[in-house]
C-alpha cells in the first residue's frame, strides 16, 4: 500500500473513532534518554513556549540496556520524572502499552532492541516513530521497514538535525545546481554499535537531507579523533562527512552549488522534530522516506566496511544486498 492511500485510510479510521477530535494518546518505549523528557514536555506542557499540540504522552514501557552506562544510569531517574512531572503511566509490556495508545515512540537509546520493540507495535497497527538510530544494524533496519510495509503501518525515523531551522533554511537557499556538500559534527563511538550509528548519524542525516538519495560508493579515513567519509553520488556529486571526537564538535552543513557556496547558519532544537512526529501520527505520511533512511544507514555501514578494508571504496548496493539476505 502506498503512503498516500495508507494515510487516507488512517485518517478516515481515526476520524471515525473520534481520535483526531482530541489529542492523540502516545506511548513511549525506552526511558533511558533525555529525549523522553524533552519530547514529553513539548507535548504535555501546554504552558511551554514551544508546546506542540495534538498529542500527549500517556503511557510508557521502561526498557533499558544493562551493558550501556548511558542507559542504565539514567533509566530510573527519567522514569520517575515522567511519572511525577507529567503523570505518565508506566506499564510492563509493549502489548499492554499498545492497548492504551494510538501511536508509539520508540526512544530506547540503544538501537539493538528496536526491532523487537517495534514488532508488537507494528503487529498492533500503531503508527511508530523510532528515534535514532533506527536499529543497531542495517539488517535490523531493513527488517523493521519490511515488517511495517507488509502490515501497512506508518513508520519513520529521523535525527532532529534534519528539521533544524538552520538546515531547513539552507535547503531553501538557491545555490544553483548542487555539486556537493560537507557535513561536520560530533561522532562519538559506542562499542555495541557500528561506529557512525551512535552519534555520527546526526551529521550523516544532515548530509543526506541536503543531497538526497543516490549515493553509490563510500570511502572512509579514520583516526582515533576523526572520521572522514566521502560518498560519491550517481550524478557525480560528492558528499563528505567529517566526524569529530575528543574536541569541540559543533555541527554545520556547507553546500557547493554552481552559483554559490552556502553555509548553514544556526541550528535548532527538538521542537520541529516533535511537530513532524505529531503530523506523521495524524496523517500516516513520513517526512523522511524509508528509502532515504535505509540509504543513510547503508552509507554508515559501508563506512565501517571501508575502515575494515583499509580505506577501500565500498559500494552501497553491495552492502544493501548483503544485509537483505
Amino acid at each position: 500500500m502506498k503512503h498516500t492511500s495508507l494515510s487516507v485510510v488512517l485518517v478516515i479510521s481515526w476520524l471515525s473513532t473520534g481520535v483526531l477530535s482530541a489529542d492523540l494518546r502516545v506511548g513511549m518505549i525506552g526511558l533511558d534518554t533525555s529525549h523522553v523528557i524533552a519530547f514529553t514536555k513539548l507535548l504535555n506542557d501546554s504552558g511551554d513556549k514551544n508546546h506542540v499540540p495534538g498529542a500527549r504522552v500517556v503511557a510508557a514501557v521502561k526498557g533499558g540496556s544493562p551493558d550501556i552506562e548511558s542507559s542504565w544510569s539514567r533509566l530510573e531517574g527519567y522514569t520517575r520524572q515522567l511519572q511525577n512531572d507529567f503523570g505518565v503511566k508506566i506499564v510492563e509490556t509493549v502489548d499492554d502499552l499498545c492497548r492504551q495508545v494510538d501511536a508509539v515512540m520508540i526512544e530506547s537509546v540503544d538501537g539493538r532492541p528496536h526491532l523487537e520493540q517495534a514488532r508488537p507495535v507494528i503487529l498492533a497497527g500503531k503508527p511508530v516513530f523510532i528515534d535514532k538510530p533506527v536499529a543497531g544494524s542495517l539488517r535490523d533496519a531493513i527488517a523493521i521497514y519490511r515488517l511495517a510495509k507488509e502490515h501497512g503501518v506508518p513508520c519513520f525515523s529521523a535525527s532532529s538535525y534534519r528539521f533544524y531551522d538552520g538546515l531547513v533554511k539552507l535547503r531553501q537557499t538557491d545555490v544553483g545546481k548542487i555539486r556537493g556538500a560537507i557535513s561536520y559534527g560530533p561522532c562519538y563511538l559506542e562499542p555495541h554499535h557500528p561506529d557512525l550509528f551512535w552519534y555520527g548519524v546526526h551529521p550523516t542525516e544532515a548530509l543526506f537531507a541536503v543531497l538526497g538519495t543516490g549515493c553509490q560508493s563510500v570511502v572512509r579515513t579514520s583516526t582515533p579523533d576523526t572520521d572522514v567519509v566521502t560518498g560519491t553520488w550517481s550524478d557525480g556529486r560528492i558528499g563528505i562527512l567529517y566526524g569529530i571526537r575528543n574536541a569541540s564538535s559543533p555541527h554545520k552543513v556547507i553546500v557547493f552549488g554552481t552559483q554559490k557556496v552556502a553555509e548553514q547558519q544556526g541550528d535548532g532544537d527538538y521542537t520541529p522534530l516533535v511537530r513532524e512526529i505529531v503530523k506523521f501520527f495524524q496523517t500516516g505520511i513520513a517526512p523522511a522516506s524509508p528509502e532515504e533512511t535505509l540509504e543513510i544507514f547503508a552509507f554508515m555501514e559501508a563506512a565501517d566496511q571501508s575502515k575494515r578494508d583499509g580505506g577501500c571504496p565500498v559500494r552501497i548496493s553491495d552492502v544493501m544486498q548483503k544485509n537483505r539476505e
